[in-house]
């Protein structure tokens, strides 16, 4: 069966820079023609395979691709696949660390690196999740828990208009009331607006509200922001909160020179998201919850029943079924232990430097397309921008967004690259997001020459004819 298939992903995996950048024509219809009753009968390997290959993979995003600019891209390195079919194939539990001690330690280690790279001290703990959103649930409740009395709908909590949706879902997941989260306004480089939180906080303290938990961005998904984290940890201080930093994009920056520049203060926090499968460039499923005092995540999960077996009282080790929401749980820590142990970390900080630079050459090749206008500076691996085309009148902001969404289809139409966008205020921009491990200077040319053949066509008696207003021919 390894066989068979491996024939298949190896040409699938060599053939990823030649594949479109997403394939989604038909694929409703393909989904549709998928549905069918529970089989009876068995089906041969081979013909499985086909219906794989064949039908269902293309016909998707192509996030493995290095023209994935879209969203957050999740590179989708091999090591993690050999480790997942190891860890699944030989099927230790290590929910309990008597289960599966050594198996349990490699997990252990994984979440002791991540906290040296963020800066933690040895006593931290940390759990591996799907992903940030899980992450980020498991956080709001341990601060729920260490922060707030059982009757905690006082308890209000901070983020900024650009924090991941995620944690707004989180919280409500968590008990609160969604008018419970303050969204605190950003200022003109996206990030929280030190001055509105602290007027906020105060204000809710004269209402009798419990503030408790701010949530800090380092690397936000619209614009790649990141937070003044140093000064938002002194006024967690000052405030006595709880606080939280959402590093799900950008926390593995830290293992550059530039990341660990722009996010000082991160060291501070009281936890911190990481998604090994975006700067990390694993597969999809890889979250990281770290919390700098690991007893806060064992006062806030910890339960006991006859049929469990005997816990660690060493410090030192860890039963992960303890501090975590999951009793059952895959063995993800052999996924990030094995492609850090074969490769070291250097490779990925030299990555990661790469796409830093990817980044910035290509916001200053955007400045040379007449029109282009950069609504956010690259903080890390994303660049948002808009075309406005040049002249004397002032076009309003409906004409503008209209157009952009034209040149974000054109751009995309040729799959090259794949591009998506976002609502900045009122303003639709393009986002260029740069984090796969395949992506390379060849790949942001790519995208630079359809940016501005697609600018031509929308500015140009092409574009005319196809619904840009005719003055811009």
């Amino acid at each position: 069966m390894v066989d068979e298939a491996m024939a298949r992903i190896v040409p699938h995996i060599l053939s990823l820079p030649e594949q479109p950048a997403h394939d989604i024509e038909g694929a409703v219809e393909v989904a549709r023609s998928l549905v069918e009753p529970l089989p009876r009968r068995g089906t041969p390997l081979p013909e499985l395979l086909d219906l794989l290959f064949e039908r269902a993979i293309p016909k998707s995003f192509n996030a493995a691709g290095p023209g994935y600019l879209a969203y957050i891209p999740g590179g989708g390195l091999f090591h993690t696949a050999v480790a997942d079919l190891i860890a699944e194939a030989v099927n230790r539990y290590t929910g309990v660390f008597a289960a599966a001690p050594a198996l349990s330690q490699l997990e252990a280690n994984v979440l002791a690196w991540f906290a040296e790279i963020v800066g933690y001290p040895r006593a931290a703990r940390g759990i591996l999740t799907s992903g940030g959103s899980l992450a980020g649930f498991t956080a709001i409740v341990t601060a729920r828990r260490n922060r707030l009395p059982e009757d905690f709908l006082s308890g209000t909590i901070y983020v900024s208009d650009q924090t991941h949706h995620s944690i707004q879902k989180s919280a409500i997941l968590a008990g609160f009331p969604e008018k419970n989260v303050r969204e605190i306004p950003s200022d003109e480089r996206f990030r929280i607006r030190l001055d509105a939180l602290e007027e906020r906080i105060e204000a809710d303290r004269r209402q009798g509200l419990t503030p408790f938990l701010l949530v800090g961005n380092a690397g936000t998904t619209n614009t790649g922001a990141v937070d003044a984290l140093d000064d938002l940890a002194d006024i967690a201080r000052r405030q006595d909160l709880w606080f939280h930093v959402d590093g799900a994009y950008g926390g593995f920056f830290l293992l550059t020179d530039e990341g660990q520049r722009v996010m000082r203060g991160i060291e501070r926090s009281d936890s911190v998201v990481l998604d090994p499968h975006k700067a990390l460039f694993l597969p999809y499923g890889t979250g990281a919850l770290l919390v700098r005092e690991g007893d806060a995540l064992r006062r806030a999960h910890s339960v006991t029943a006859d049929y469990m077996p005997q816990f660690q009282e060493d410090p030192d080790l860890v039963d992960f079924c303890e501090i975590s929401p999951e009793l059952s749980k895959p063995y993800r820590g052999l996924g990030v232990w094995l492609p850090l142990k074969m490769l070291g970390a250097g490779p990925f900080a030299e990555a990661l430097d790469e796409k830093l630079e990817l980044t910035r050459w290509a916001a200053e090749e955007l400045r040379t397309i007449p029109g282009i206008e950069i609504l956010a500076e690259p903080q890390l691996s994303v660049v948002a921008f808009r075309w406005n085309p040049p002249g004397d009148n002032e076009i309003e902001d409906g004409k503008l967004n209209s157009w952009n969404r034209q040149l974000l289809s054109r751009i995309n139409a040729r799959k090259r690259v794949m591009l998506t966008a976002t609502m900045l205020g009122d303003r639709f921009a393009l986002r260029i997001c740069v984090v796969s491990f395949r992506t390379h200077r060849d790949r942001i040319e790519a995208a630079l020459q359809d940016i501005r053949a697609a600018v031509e066509e929308i500015g140009g008696a092409e574009g005319a004819m196809n619904g840009a207003p005719t003055e811009l021919a």
